[in-house]
């Protein structure tokens, strides 16, 4: 990189701007059309980050872009950098009624059901301009979750160890208790709870299960390993809401959320049954990175979402 003897005030700032898109989005028409200008105006602005930085930034390979290794430790920087700038020059207040905001927030299939329309009825009730970009968990955490909550609102998560890290803050969002799905005619009519012999017994289908025995990071691995008898899993499938459709006409057992339960209770043909002993409850958080713990308009979000959750119960 060159030295630069120039203050502050001799540089053109709306070159941040350029800069993060073209970070972003790693192709000139892309970072044009975001910015709102011509794609020349993004051409010539590339050049000149190019001749500051005396780097490449994009380097062109077989299909598009890449970034430079330089690029890659500015992309780092410039997110943190222009969110304090835009909060710098924002005097007014937050306002939930003019905002245009787009909240970012990752979360298990599980947890939309349990209480997505909820949030969704919260936030448009108070921010009908607000936008929303709901992502799902497809299966395991994201490795770097701290990098990874830099970049958007919010996770949806059990307070797993691999979240109780410096630099992320969470609160709790709802609370859940473990049923029991079985097809109906393989239980008598009368019968309100599955007993433990029985889960012994009927082979499982299990959600997020990565296979091999019993993982500590599937989610029901500590009530399968609770039982005398390893359970056999018959079905592993990466949906939460996908369970109880691989027990209907089956003599298999689904253990879900009471939440995500509930939404089938209309089907004739399945029964939710309690689950035996005293389990430990579910606990389900919100997550987000500790530069937003000031953010009014995430401040806003995450009181909006967790009043939402915690009102949406069975």
């Amino acid at each position: 990189m060159k030295e630069h003897g120039s203050s502050l005030a001799n540089l053109d700032l709306n070159l941040l701007v350029f800069l993060r898109e073209l970070l972003r989005a790693r192709n000139v028409t892309r970072a044009a059309e975001r910015i709102g200008v011509t794609q020349p105006t993004t051409s010539a602005a590339l050049a000149r980050l190019r001749r500051h930085f005396d780097d490449e930034l994009l380097v062109r390979r077989r299909g598009g872009y890449v970034l430079s290794p330089l690029a890659v430790e500015l992309a780092a920087q410039i997110e943190p950098l222009c969110e304090a700038a835009e909060r710098l020059f924002t005097t007014a207040p937050f306002d939930p009624a003019t905002t245009r905001r787009e909240y970012k927030l990752l979360m298990p299939d599980y947890v939309l059901d349990a209480v997505g329309e909820a949030v969704s009825r919260a936030l448009y009730a108070q921010a009908q301009g607000a936008k929303l970009h709901v992502m799902l968990v497809t299966g395991a955490l994201p490795s770097d979750a701290v990098e990874a909550l830099r970049l958007i609102d919010g996770l949806a998560s059990a307070p797993t160890a691999r979240l109780k890290l410096s630099g992320l803050r969470c609160a709790e969002l709802f609370r859940d208790r473990w049923v029991c799905v079985v097809d109906a005619d393989t239980v008598p009519i009368n019968r309100t709870r599955l007993e433990t012999a029985e889960l012994e017994r009927r082979p499982w289908v299990v959600p997020h299960h990565p296979g091999g025995d019993y993982p500590p990071t599937a989610p029901l691995a500590p009530l399968m390993m609770a039982l005398a008898v390893n359970p056999e899993v018959a079905v592993r499938v990466d949906s939460y809401r996908a369970t109880p459709h691989f027990v209907a006409g089956t003599d298999r057992v689904a253990v879900i959320q009471e939440r995500l339960a509930r939404r089938f209770a209309n089907r004739t043909d399945l029964r939710i049954l309690e689950y035996p002993g005293e389990p430990e409850p579910i606990v389900e958080c919100l997550w987000w990175h500790e530069k937003h713990e000031t953010d009014p308009a995430h401040r806003w979000m995450r009181e909006t979402i967790r009043a939402a959750a915690q009102n949406s119960g069975p």
